[in-house]
């Protein structure tokens, strides 16, 4: 026997103790309510809800005498005198909405309370002797209170009190004697039970089954049938033909002491109890059939007088009709894991340690001939042409009526461990193995699929092939597959189902796929699987009316569907069915509220008793943290609710129930907005949702005067770089071409210095070279032009000295110029015979002064020093230096004839040329009467333009 087969047996035994436990304070099985309890252990402030309420808003209320709570069907929220402003006290007794959805609140013993858009108004002054509220009424003269001591009336704004004064009417409402009906009869429950419509009465049900058991409270179903709350008797629940179900602690009410009732939207009755908390009675939508056993549940198969077959597994087999019973021993070890009746009303069963079995005259016989199949039996099927099929752990069978066939690897089967099979339309078999695919038998011809070509997982559980040809495949961890047109998909729990691990597949008149597994039974619409891979699972549970969530798997037939259309699941806690034609989906989409907002620890919504609000949230720069907290107002079904939320700028995330919370953090400035919506158990979603607009401030430096200033900064740097580099590379260009214009004059001054002077010596040499030539039978002659010559080359080497002087850069200084000048001043006067007399400075500084500089001051004193020679018929010359911070001065003075305007007129060109040649260097020229009678010329050359022109 395989591992899991044993496991099986195994937990099969446990499960029978465990059920036979669990049933002795369990509802029974044919119960039609599910009943849930909240307790104070669940976020109840106590135990008594003395008044229950559901407002328009969607969410409901309960008075406690511990505060007033707010339910939305996922948590309570309790309001008290510490943290609701305005509520004169705790005691909370009763709970009324008026036409324009104020929420009236009464107290035990401060009078009445109206909230209005979550503000509390107290009328204590008015009402806090009325003593407790038990009954209100409005119409076109107000809004009347039926109170302990007497009669509120609420009209125009304003609050009236009548003290000991109230009409019957009110006060046999307010004991539940009357109630009022939606169709506007009245219920009497004097003794007997009666509707009254028009001043007859239209029902009697004749006399109060609680008897003299207080009335507490009643209301009415959305069918209009009568429901009524007793305290001591539990619940009395009215069909419309009269008939009752009685509804107390033996059905797990958790008290039978009622204190009030309450049909919300959904049509769950909530039961408000003494002692036991809050409960909500729910419609079953699965039912068991009364006296079947609750045991874990393997195989199920219907015969033809609508008794059904059931296999326990280790617990052997049963048969049921009309609500009767009878077990059947199989075997030695009394064991059935598939059970099925054929068209022949032949009853076959399998087991797993002996074989195959028949029902023959009230008992199981093994099957002669079965042996082949092995001990092992896992599916049985009937085709369309009357043949039984089996499963097994030798192979595939097949049962004529005469002879048996048996399929195995050697014909082509994947694997010998078959267990599951279905059959199409043209009489073609699918057969699944336990670990090595399944297989196609298309008459002789077998062809294979695995995870190789197509198959989520090899483990095949089950098979199901609808009315469209569609086959559908499930595995025991794999998922479930869907092949169509010769294509497979595949399906997981990544696209919303509940498991992968997949017990049994049937399909309704509805479209609608069945899907048991074991965390739960699933209902998915048959289109959705074909639009896309995103799939809206329906899961139903003990919530729903099962026993358990998990289904029982390993066996087939399992789940089934009867002759009256019912679908029967069996599960691991016994058999459920339910009629899928009057399961009616709940189109009405939850209302989504967003409750709070906490932006870095600090809560947004000051007045959590308003629903209605809708701010704009501000969030600090930086983003800091942002909480966004929403709930979605579900009564019947809360856990299967899922929310899809939004912000702006994101993707839309879908979450499950239990996350009613998003977080953001480090938002980027701007505005944004929030949106989330919520949908319904199934999957019908709110088209609106709720939404909530952010503003995220920015830093200083993230707004956009700052940025435009920033950018207009920038731009100006970029544009004052630009202009910068621009103009020094313009300044670089006027330099280069200022120096090549100085070179160039450099180069035009020395060709005609060498044009000049060179050049006219050399024309002098040779024409004195000529008349020598010419002359030279004449001694004297000869000898005065040979004289001449050498004077002359003399000339010349001085003029070719000055050049290569003023060309040498190393002469670029002061101290170049000032002895250069003293040698050629000395030199000169030497040759005149004149005494030279020099003042110069000890020390000169190392001042650089440019070659054009050095070039016209130098000119300029060496026609001072030839003026002095020429013209002066001086005895001494005097060459002096004179330095200050920012010039230097050179003079030249003589104590010749001093100044005569005749002789300077005759020199005027050359004063005239020093004149403009200082001026060209930025300095000055001038001629004087010197101290000794002579004539003193002064050039002055400014130091720091020479500094600036040096550096540059």
């Amino acid at each position: 026997m395989p591992i899991r087969r044993k496991l099986l047996f195994v937990w099969a035994l446990l499960s029978l103790v465990l059920t036979a436990v669990s049933a002795i304070a369990a509802a029974p099985a044919d119960f039609p309510f599910i009943v849930n309890s909240w307790s104070v252990e669940d976020g109840l402030p106590d135990n008594e809800a003395i008044a229950l309420l559901q407002t328009k808003d969607g969410y409901l209320w309960i008075g406690t005498l511990h505060g007033l709570v707010r339910f939305d069907g996922n948590q309570f929220t309790t309001f008290d005198e510490m943290n609701t402003p305005g509520l004169p006290s705790d005691k909370i007794v009763f709970l009324y909405e008026d036409r324009e959805t104020n929420l009236w609140i009464g107290t035990q013993s401060s009078g009445l309370v109206m909230m209005q858009n979550g503000t509390i108004k107290s009328f204590a002054a008015e009402t806090g002797s009325a003593g407790a509220v038990t009954f209100a009424h409005e119409d076109a003269g107000g809004l009347y209170f039926s109170a302990k001591n007497g009669t509120a009336l609420y009209r125009g704004g304003k609050m009236f009190f009548t003290p000991n004064a109230i009409s019957p009417q009110l006060y046999y409402m307010s004991m539940h004697l009357l109630v009022p009906s939606d169709d506007g009869g009245m219920w009497q429950l004097y003794e007997t039970i009666q509707k009254v419509s028009d001043n007859r009465v239209v029902k009697n049900f004749g006399a109060c089954p609680w008897g003299s058991t207080p009335v507490s409270a009643a209301c009415e179903d959305p069918e209009g049938n009568l429901i009524v709350g007793t305290l001591g008797a539990g619940i009395y629940w009215f069909q419309a033909d009269g008939h009752y179900r009685h509804i107390s602690t033996t059905d797990g009410l958790s008290s039978d002491f009622v204190l009030s009732l309450c049909l919300d939207n959904e049509g769950d009755l909530w039961v408000g109890t003494d002692g036991g908390g809050l409960d909500r009675v729910k419609k079953k939508l699965f039912n068991s059939p009364e006296n079947f056993h609750s045991w874990a549940v393997q195989s199920l198969s219907e015969d033809a007088g609508g008794g059904l077959w059931a296999a326990f597994g280790a617990l052997g087999a049963s048969y049921w009709r009309s609500n009767s019973t009878t077990d059947f021993q199989v075997g030695r070890s009394h064991e059935a894991w598939e059970v099925l009746a054929d068209h022949r009303q032949h009853v076959w069963l399998g087991s797993h340690e002996e074989g195959l079995f028949l029902f023959q005259t009230n008992h199981f016989s093994p099957v002669p001939g079965a042996e082949i199949l092995g001990h092992g039996i896992f599916a049985l099927f009937e085709s369309r042409d009357g043949r039984l099929w089996v499963g097994s752990q030798n192979g595939l069978g097949c049962w004529d009526g005469k002879n048996w066939q048996l399929y195995t690897t050697k014909d082509g089967l994947s694997d010998n461990a078959v267990s599951a099979m279905a059959e199409d339309a043209a009489g073609n078999f699918w057969i699944g193995t336990q670990n090595s695919g399944l297989d196609y038998l298309n008459g002789q011809k077998v062809i294979s699929y695995q995870t190789t070509n197509g198959l989520p997982g090899n483990d095949i559980s089950c098979l199901y092939l609808d009315d469209d040809g569609v086959l559908w495949a499930g595995t025991l961890g794999h998922g479930l597959a869907r092949f169509e047109n010769g294509k497979w998909q595949s399906f997981s729990s990544r696209n919303g189902l509940v498991s992968d691990s997949i017990s049994y597949i049937i399909g309704d008149d509805e479209g609608y796929l069945w899907i048991g597994s074991n965390r739960g039974l699933m209902r998915i619409q048959k289109k959705s699987f074909a639009v896309g891979s995103s799939l809206f699972c329906r899961i139903f549970g003990k919530a729903d009316g099962l026993p358990t969530r998990e289904c029982s798997s390993g066996s087939q037939p399992a789940a089934i569907r009867t002759q009256d259309g019912r679908l029967l699941f069996p599960t691991t806690k016994g058999l459920v069915s339910i009629a899928p034609a009057a399961l009616k989906p709940n189109l009405r989409p939850p209302q989504v509220l967003v409750e709070q907002v906490v932006v870095d620890g600090q809560e947004q919504n000051t007045n959590p008793l308003n629903s209605a609000w809708s701010p704009v949230i501000t969030v600090p720069p930086g983003g800091g943290q942002l909480d966004i907290y929403y709930t979605a107002l579900n009564f019947s079904a809360p856990q299967a609710v899922r929310f899809k939320y939004h912000l702006e700028g994101g993707p839309a995330v879908e979450v499950g129930n239990d996350a009613r919370m998003v977080r953001y953090t480090d938002l980027l400035p701007g505005n944004y907005h929030f949106n989330v919506t919520a949908c319904n158990e199934d999957g019908f979603w709110n088209p609106t949702g709720a939404s909530l607009d952010i503003e995220v401030l920015p830093h200083f430096w993230q707004t956009k005067t700052f940025q435009l200033a920033v950018s207009l900064l920038l731009l100006a740097a970029i544009v004052g770089a630009v202009r910068y580099i621009s103009t020094q590379k313009l300044h670089r260009e006027l330099q280069t071409l200022k120096q090549k214009e100085v070179l160039e004059r450099e180069r035009a001054r020395i060709a005609r210095d060498l044009h000049d002077q060179l050049g006219a010596n050399l024309t002098q040499v040779a024409l004195l070279g000529e008349l020598a030539e010419a002359d030279k039978n004449l001694p004297s002659e000869v000898e005065s032009h040979a004289q001449q010559i050498s004077l002359t080359a003399r000339e010349t080497t001085r003029s070719l000295d000055e050049i290569v002087w003023a060309v040498n850069p190393s002469n670029d200084t002061l101290e170049g110029l000032a002895n250069y000048a003293c040698k050629y001043a000395q030199e000169y006067a030497a040759l005149a015979g004149l005494p030279c007399r020099v003042d110069f400075p000890a020390q000169l500084p190392a001042t650089a002064i440019p070659p054009e500089v050095r070039h016209n001051v130098f000119l300029s004193f060496k026609e001072a020093v030839h003026n002095v020679v020429k013209h002066a018929q001086a005895r001494e010359i005097w060459i002096r230096l004179r330095l200050q911070p920012d010039r230097f001065a050179m003079e030249v003075e003589d104590n010749g004839r001093g100044l005569d305007k005749e002789r300077i007129n005759q020199s005027r060109n050359g004063l005239r040329n020093m004149r403009k040649r200082m001026a060209d260097i930025g300095g000055k020229f001038s001629i004087s009467s010197g101290a000794n009678g002579g004539t003193l010329v002064q050039l002055t050359a400014p130091i720091s333009g020479m500094n600036a022109k040096s550096k540059s």
